[in-house]
């Protein structure tokens, strides 16, 4: 038994230097990647009505017959045709229409033979919506291009976080608003707290059945350590300039007051976030709804937070029948060191964002 006690013991010490070795190269090998400058990212387009085209194609030469088949590929080709023809007309037609124009507006074609185009974009936000980047690029590419007769879709995931992140991140969806482009947000999964607060800058909102909606709150917590650290005689001393720099801290004595300011801050962010949703989403009873709780798509209707229930998979396929449909994404490719060291880059920052952002900064949760 001392023999194995002795044994795991050393396996124990081994393992642990093993990790802390691991540990400091990618955190040097990200460091000095912080250094190095990168490669732009660039923007992929993928039209939709192709992929759904191929799909339907696929199984049509399966359930359907040759015969039928060879009949129907005839039409098509004649449809397309047809649809390209009058294409080119409406265009020829608005080019004229603006050379008559004093001034020529994108967008403000009343044709109603020019097929309208969809922007599709995904954003998965994590607890410090990462993604903003991204969709920065993303929107800035798709205005400098889109006109009113356009829509901008996002296909929205997330469970909220960070204040200041998602703030940012709906103001980026703001921008699409702002130009008088129509923005849907379609929700599969969830849209709660700051996912929310992102999804209520849009014209429509569509979730699915049991898509989570809604977590209208502010939520912040942190360990104290300071019993632990009196227990031990050991001392610690935080200095500070102006009265409510800190109000609660991990490893000092909390006070009433201290602890009255930093709840008065989460209230105050509260009606902030909530003078947010109600300034872009009117019809929400804002009272009723920003109580923290949840609702699923169905139930969230009925709360006036979404317009309607539907899959994103059905509302795109839909949109395919009388518009073109391209789904963009920001793209920025990365070497495999780049990758091995931002993953452990990143999951060292979870770990801290868990333990000691929580002391300085609200959450939508």
């Amino acid at each position: 038994m001392e023999f194995l006690s002795e044994y795991g013991l050393f396996l124990a010490k081994t393992v642990t230097f093993v990790i802390a070795i691991a540990v400091v190269v990618a955190i040097v090998v990200a460091a000095g990647m912080k250094n190095q400058t990168h490669e732009k990212g660039h923007l992929e387009v993928r039209k939709l009505n192709e992929k759904y085209k191929h799909i339907r194609e696929g199984i049509q030469a399966v359930v359907v017959d040759e015969k039928t088949l060879k009949a129907e590929q005839k039409q098509q080709k004649k449809d397309d045709k047809l649809a390209a023809k009058q294409a080119k007309v409406a265009a020829k037609k608005a080019k004229s229409n603006a050379d008559k124009s004093d001034v020529d507006v994108p967008g403000d074609s009343d044709s109603s033979d020019t097929r309208s185009r969809i922007f599709v974009i995904d954003f998965d936000g994590d607890i410090k919506a990462s993604a903003t980047e991204g969709l920065r690029q993303v929107i800035t590419g798709i205005l400098s291009l889109a006109q009113k007769t356009d829509r901008v879709v996002v296909r929205l995931e997330s469970q909220g976080g960070m204040v200041h992140s998602y703030g940012l991140a709906s103001s980026q969806l703001a921008r699409i608003t702002e130009k008088g482009i129509p923005l849907t947000v379609c929700i599969d999964k969830v849209a709660a707290s700051g996912g929310y607060m992102m999804a209520c800058v849009a014209n429509q909102i569509v979730a699915a059945p049991f898509a989570i909606i809604g977590s209208i709150g502010v939520v912040a917590q942190l360990p104290n350590f300071h019993k632990l650290l009196q227990k031990n005689d050991i001392d610690y001393e935080l200095l500070t300039a102006g009265e409510y720099k800190r109000t609660l801290t991990m490893f000092g004595e909390n006070t009433e007051k201290g602890r009255s300011k930093f709840v008065e801050d989460l209230e105050d962010t509260h009606e902030l976030f909530k003078s947010f949703i109600t300034e872009h989403r009117g019809q929400v009873d804002i009272d009723a709804v920003a109580t923290g709780e949840i609702w699923f798509g169905s139930r969230a209707l009925a709360q006036k937070l979404v317009d309607d229930i539907q899959t994103s998979d059905q509302y795109l396929l839909d949109r395919c029948e009388e518009a073109d449909v391209f789904e963009v994404e920001y793209v920025q490719k990365k070497s495999l060191q780049e990758k091995l060291g931002i993953g452990v880059e990143h999951a060292a920052e979870n770990i801290l964002t868990n333990l000691l952002h929580k002391m300085n900064f609200r959450f939508f949760s």
